[in-house]
C-alpha cells in the first residue's frame, strides 16, 4: 500500500441539480465549455493530475499546494467574470476546497482522510468561494496573490480532530491581508437570539398558514396496466409500460407520484379507487391496458380524480411496436395536461428521449428487470444474461447499463459466488456503472452503487459522499435513498440511516424485497424491533423462498425475545438454501467485517446465535478433542494435493497446494486460484472472493472413516479430504 503527501483540491457545481432540472442540455453544455475554456487549462497550467470526475465534481491532485491554491483561486476568478453576461439563474459556480495530507494511493484513484478534509472544506466554501485547510495555509501563506479570512478550528464530519480552516479573499485588494472571522456571540446571547427568532418564526408560520395556505401538490398513482393480450408470458411488457409511465411522470417537478413497488402491490388484485387513494395518499389515479398481438400493440388509459370519480381524460392508443416509445411519450404528455401541469422544456425534452431506439434491446431490458426483481438466485443469473442481449443490441442504452450495475452489485455485496465470482462481479459492476454514468451523467443510480462498493471496502468517508451525490441527483428515488440508508448503516450512523429508509418508505411504502430487507437490518441495528420485524416480515411475505431473508428475521425475532419464533424462522431459512450462504454464524461474522463498529455487527451474531443458526455451513460440527493445531495443519497441506468431497452432496473437489502457498481449488462448479497460509490454528483461504478476506477456519482428523481423513471447514465450504500426494 502506497502512501504520500498531497496537495488535495476537491470542486463541484453549486446547485447542480437545480440548473439541471430546469435545463438539462444546457447545463451541460455550459459546464463542458467551462471546463474546456478555463478549468482544465488552468489545472494544466499549475501542473495538476484529475484523479476523478463526478458529474457535477471533480478531484485533483498537486505536487505543491501553492499550486493548489493558485490553481483554485485563479478558477474562481475567471469564473465570476464568465459569470458576468449570464442570467443570474444560469450562473455556474463552484465551491473549492483544498487540503495538504496525507493520502492513500491505490492505482489510479486516492483515499483517505486528506481527501475526506478537502471535501468537507468544499462543502464549508460559499459559492464561488474557496476553503483550505491549516495545512495548506501554513505552506500558502505569503506565496499566492490572495488574503486570507481564518475561520478558526471547525469540527467536520467523521473527521476525529478539529481543522483549522481559512476562506480566501479572492479581491485583489485584499492580496496578502490575514483577517480574523467576525466576532461571533457568546453562548448566552446567542441561546436568547435563537429563542426569540424560533418564537418569530412560530408565529410568522402561523399566520402565513391561515392567510396563504394553498392545496399540495397534484399525487398521482399509475397502477399496474392489465395485460390483455391472454399470454402471461407478456405480463412484463405491460409492466413495462406502467414503468415508463411512471418514469416519466417523475420527471415532472410538480407532480408527486408513487414509486413502482407500491403500486404494483394491487397487481392482479380489484380494489376501489378510493381505497387505492386512501392507502397511497393521492388524490388521482391512472389506469389501464396493454394487448400485445405479434407486431401490434393496443393502449387504454384513463385518469380519474378520486374525489370525485370524474375521468379527467381517457385514450386509446393502436401502433405498431415501433411506436411504442411515442405512446409512452403521448401518454405523459396528455396526462400532465390533464392534470394542469406545464412541463419545462428540459423535462418535456427528458420525456420525449427514448430509453433507446432498438425495441429488440428495450425487450431485452424489460425481461431483465421483471426478473431482477424477485431476489432469487436463478433469477438474478437469468437477469445478468438478459442485461448483457440489451447491452449488446444497443451499447448507447444508458438505464440497461444503469440496471446492470444495480444487480451486479447487489450479487457482490451478497456474496453470491455461484451466480459470479467476486472479483467478475466487482469489475461488472465498476464498468457498468462508469458506462452508464458517461452515457448519462444526470443518472443516480451508478453513484449509489459506487457508495455501495466502497463502504464494503470500508471506504466510508467517500462512500457517504457517494451515496449523498445519488440523493441530490434523485432525491424522489427510493432506491437511491435505501442506498444511502445502507452505506451509514455500515458506517456506523444509526440516525442517519433511519431517516434515509424511512424516506424511501415514504416514496414507496412496498420495497422490494431486497430493499425491504436493508431497512429491517438498520431499523434492528437502531434497537427498533417492531419496526424491525415488520419490514423483515414484509420481506419474507413477498420472497418466502429467500433463505436469507427468513434468516435475518429469525434475528429480529430474537431481539425482541420471540425465541421460539426466531427458531422456527432460522430453520426455515436454512431448509431454503440450496448452496452456502448466510447459512452459519461463520459467514455473517465474515460478510459483516464492514461494519466500522464492531459491536453492530456483535449485536446481529448474538441475535443469530440466540436464533439457532450453526457456527459453520450445512451445520457442521467437529470433534475438538481431534482439531489440529498449526504446526500439524501446515506439514499436512503445504506443498501437496487434497483431493476429497464437498458438502452437500459429496461433489469431487481437489484443492492443489504449492510449498509457497500458492493454491488452486477446483470442484465441479468451481475453479479458483488462491493464496493458502496457517494463522493460528486455522487454515485460511484468501482469494479474490469473499472482498479479499481471509476465510479461516479448523481442520479436523476424521475417525468415522477408517481411511485417515480429514474435514475443512470455513464459512463458505466443508471439505472432506485425503492428501494424496
Amino acid at each position: 500500500m502506497e502512501r504520500r503527501l498531497t496537495a488535495i483540491l476537491a470542486a463541484d457545481v453549486v446547485g447542480y441539480s437545480r440548473l439541471m432540472g430546469e435545463d438539462e442540455v444546457g447545463t451541460l453544455e455550459r459546464l463542458k465549455g467551462c471546463r474546456r475554456e478555463l478549468v482544465d487549462p488552468a489545472i494544466k497550467e499549475f501542473h495538476g493530475r484529475i484523479i476523478k470526475l463526478m458529474g457535477d465534481g471533480a478531484l485533483v491532485e498537486f505536487a505543491s499546494v501553492v499550486d493548489a491554491v493558485q490553481c483554485a483561486a485563479m478558477i474562481q476568478r475567471r469564473m465570476a467574470d464568465r459569470n458576468k453576461g449570464t442570467a443570474d439563474g444560469r450562473h455556474i459556480q463552484f465551491r473549492i476546497g483544498v487540503n495538504l495530507g496525507d493520502v492513500i494511493v491505490e492505482e489510479n484513484d486516492i483515499y483517505g482522510d486528506g481527501v475526506n478534509i478537502a471535501a468537507r472544506l468544499e462543502a464549508m466554501a460559499e459559492p464561488g468561494g474557496v476553503c483550505i485547510s491549516g495545512t495548506a495555509f501554513d505552506h500558502a501563506v505569503h506565496k499566492v496573490d490572495v488574503g486570507f479570512t481564518s475561520l478558526g478550528e471547525q469540527r467536520l464530519k467523521n473527521i476525529a480532530d478539529p481543522v483549522r480552516a481559512y476562506q480566501l479573499l479572492l479581491d485583489p485588494a485584499a492580496s496578502g491581508k490575514v483577517t480574523a472571522a467576525p466576532h461571533r456571540p457568546g453562548p448566552r446571547v446567542m441561546f436568547l437570539a435563537s429563542v426569540a427568532a424560533l418564537a418569530f418564526a412560530v408565529l410568522a408560520g402561523f399566520f402565513a398558514w391561515h392567510k396563504f395556505s394553498v392545496p399540495s401538490r397534484p399525487s398521482v398513482a399509475v397502477l399496474p396496466f392489465a395485460n390483455l393480450g391472454g399470454d402471461p408470458g407478456q405480463d412484463y411488457f405491460a409492466d413495462g409500460i406502467t414503468e415508463d409511465l411512471i418514469t416519466d411522470l417523475t420527471k415532472l417537478s410538480g407532480l408527486d407520484v408513487i414509486a413502482r413497488n407500491s403500486v404494483f402491490a394491487y397487481k392482479n388484485k380489484p380494489a376501489a379507487l378510493a381505497d387505492v387513494a386512501r392507502d397511497l395518499g393521492v388524490r388521482y389515479v391512472v389506469e389501464g391496458s396493454v394487448r400485445r398481438t405479434g407486431e401490434q400493440i393496443r393502449v387504454n388509459a384513463q385518469l380519474i380524480d378520486t374525489t370525485s370519480g370524474d375521468n379527467l381524460w381517457a385514450n386509446r392508443f393502436d401502433r405498431g411496436m415501433a411506436g411504442v416509445f411515442s405512446v409512452q411519450d403521448e401518454m405523459s404528455g396528455e396526462i400532465a395536461k390533464a392534470l394542469g401541469i406545464r412541463a419545462s422544456a428540459a423535462e418535456s425534452e427528458r420525456m420525449a428521449r427514448p430509453p433507446t431506439e432498438n425495441l429488440e434491446a428495450y425487450d431485452f431490458y424489460l425481461r431483465a428487470e421483471q426478473t431482477a426483481r424477485t431476489g432469487r438466485r436463478d433469477g438474478l443469473r437469468e437477469a445478468l444474461t438478459l442485461y448483457d442481449k440489451a447491452e449488446e443490441l444497443d451499447p448507447a442504452f444508458a438505464e440497461a447499463f444503469a440496471a446492470d450495475a444495480s444487480t451486479t452489485v447487489y450479487i457482490w455485496r451478497e456474496s453470491f459466488n455461484d451466480i459470479m465470482q467476486s472479483a467478475p462481479a466487482r469489475k461488472r459492476a465498476y464498468e457498468r456503472a462508469s458506462r452508464a454514468l458517461q452515457l448519462d451523467p444526470g443518472l443516480s443510480s451508478p453513484y449509489a452503487i459506487l457508495g455501495i462498493m466502497q463502504v464494503v471496502d470500508r471506504r466510508y468517508e467517500e462512500a457517504i459522499a457517494s451515496a449523498e451525490r445519488a440523493v441530490a441527483l434523485g432525491p424522489g428515488d427510493a432506491e437511491t435513498q435505501i442506498a444511502l440508508g445502507y452505506v451509514q448503516l455500515f458506517a456506523g450512523n444509526h440516525a442517519e440511516a433511519a431517516a434515509a429508509v424511512e424516506t424511501a418508505l415514504r416514496l414507496d411504502p412496498n420495497l422490494s424485497p431486497i430493499n425491504r430487507q436493508i431497512a429491517g437490518l438498520v431499523f434492528l441495528i437502531q434497537g427498533s424491533n417492531d419496526k424491525a420485524i415488520e419490514a423483515l416480515e414484509r420481506t419474507h411475505e413477498d420472497a418466502p423462498s429467500v433463505g436469507d431473508f427468513t434468516i435475518t428475521l429469525g434475528a429480529a425475532y430474537a431481539r425482541a425475545g420471540r425465541l421460539q419464533d426466531a427458531r422456527v424462522a432460522v430453520a426455515e431459512g436454512l431448509r431454503s438454501m440450496s448452496v452456502s450462504g448466510f447459512d452459519s454464524l461463520s459467514a455473517f461474522r465474515l460478510n459483516g467485517a464492514q461494519y466500522r463498529n464492531p459491536q453492530d455487527l456483535a449485536l446481529i451474531i448474538d441475535a443469530l446465535q440466540q436464533a439457532g443458526l450453526p457456527e459453520w455451513p450445512f451445520g457442521f460440527t467437529g470433534d475438538e478433542h481431534n482439531r489440529l493445531k498449526g504446526e500439524e495443519i501446515a506439514s499436512l497441506v503445504l506443498g501437496h494435493t487434497l483431493q476429497g468431497q464437498l458438502e452437500p452432496g459429496l461433489q469431487p473437489a481437489f484443492l492443489q497446494i504449492g510449498s509457497d502457498g500458492k493454491a488452486a481449488f477446483r470442484s465441479t462448479t468451481r475453479l479458483v486460484t488462491e493464496t493458502i497460509r496457517v494463522d493460528g490454528d486455522l487454515l485460511c483461504e484468501l482469494s479474490e472472493n469473499m472482498f479479499g478476506r481471509p476465510d479461516c477456519g479448523p481442520v479436523y482428523k476424521r475417525r468415522d472413516d477408517g481411511g485417515g481423513g480429514y474435514s475443512f471447514v470455513n464459512s463458505s465450504k466443508v471439505f472432506h479430504f485425503t492428501v494424496v500426494q
